[in-house]
């Protein structure tokens, strides 16, 4: 927090330094134009004189008005309040010219602090104009970085609540998968099957790739199809070849990186609204293809019921999120339902980053 403070005191500085600097510098130069000799130098000082009190009276506005009235839509306050300090910082600025700067070039008699406060309009056109001309261009400066700043930051914070939605939907894993699969490797190992070793390093290596591999931003297409591979051999303890009928076709490039957990999560809702919710033989295919250009996984499942295929899904919604996090618009991702028939499919770019 520190050094972010730091960071901005520095910026803003440097910032006002070239600012100021820059209108000072213009307004000699404009004045170098039109006069020379010692009536330029006057014009020097008087300058100055009005560029020592724009600032401060830039910086009273924008710091102290505009931000802790106008930002808080006390308008009233702010143009009262505003009024005030332009005749006050103007009343201190000639009052700073006539009796400090004034005595180093010129003899002239004085003008009285009563005429000081009183002459409203000499104020106006010669003092506060000069404060406002100087404050209005560099509010106007400050509302656009301000603009930009909030801009920038907005998107930031789009991003890093993408990214940490992203590492909530990747940290997930069914609870029911995983308390049925720990059910079927219990009764595999009461039995002495040969599969329970497999079984338990099947599941190691799909919590190890949740874990980690999940967690960054590409995986390779082969590793992601050995995890489905390894999901669909757990899933298929709980089933009898009657119940159950996968068929898988794997063909073209599966070095091509794609986002994790994007076809296991395909995979998972397959059996959920599947074979999880009948009881009759549930037929599962699982198809990829790619070439130079695209990867193209699909998968379909039969299902019994028409109320448990939701195509609006929560896991289908986090597979678009997804998709459109890492790929923009580059991708298609479609969904349909016919003839008891749960098809989805996802084409993105074989290179994309």
């Amino acid at each position: 927090m520190k050094s972010g403070s730091t960071s901005y005191l520095k910026q803003n500085f440097y910032f006002q330094l070239a600012f100021w600097s820059a209108l000072f510098l213009f307004g000699a130069a404009r004045s170098y134009d039109d006069y020379n000799g010692g009536i330029f130098k006057q014009l020097i000082i008087y300058n100055l004189c009005h560029w020592i009190f724009q600032i401060l009276g830039a910086n009273f506005i924008y710091y102290i008005l505009i931000l802790h009235f106008f930002d808080r839509k006390k308008y009233l306050h702010f143009s009262i309040y505003l009024i005030i300090s332009l005749y006050i910082i103007s009343v201190i600025n000639r009052i700073f010219i006539v009796y400090i700067a004034e005595p180093f070039f010129t003899n002239e008699s004085k003008d009285s602090l009563i005429n000081i406060f009183t002459d409203l309009k000499y104020l106006l056109f010669h003092y506060t104009f000069p404060i406002i001309s100087g404050a209005f261009i560099f509010i106007s400066i400050m509302f656009i970085i301000r603009y930009k700043d909030e801009k920038e930051n907005n998107i930031r914070l789009e991003k890093e609540k993408a990214e940490l939605e992203l590492k909530s939907l990747k940290s997930q894993l069914n609870p029911h998968f995983l308390f049925n699969t720990l059910n079927n490797i219990y009764s595999l190992s009461l039995s002495n099957s040969d599969k329970t070793s497999t079984s338990i390093s099947q599941l190691s290596d799909i919590l190890d790739y949740i874990l980690y591999k999940g967690q960054k931003k590409w995986v390779s297409v082969s590793d992601e199809l050995t995890v489905v591979d390894h999901y669909i051999a757990l899933e298929s303890l709980r089933y009898s070849d009657q119940r159950l009928k996968i068929i898988k076709d794997i063909q073209g490039n599966s070095s091509h990186p794609i986002p994790p957990l994007l076809y296991l999560t395909l995979v998972e809702n397959a059996f959920k609204h599947g074979a999880g919710k009948s009881s009759e033989q549930t037929e599962i295919k699982i198809k990829f293809e790619a070439n130079e250009k695209f990867s193209v996984f699909t998968i379909e499942n039969t299902f019994n019921n028409p109320l448990e295929c939701n195509k609006n899904g929560i896991g289908l919604q986090n597979i678009k999120k997804q998709l459109e996090h890492h790929y923009q618009d580059h991708f298609t991702f479609t969904i349909s339902k016919e003839n008891n028939i749960f098809n989805a499919k996802i084409i993105t770019p074989s290179q994309y980053d």
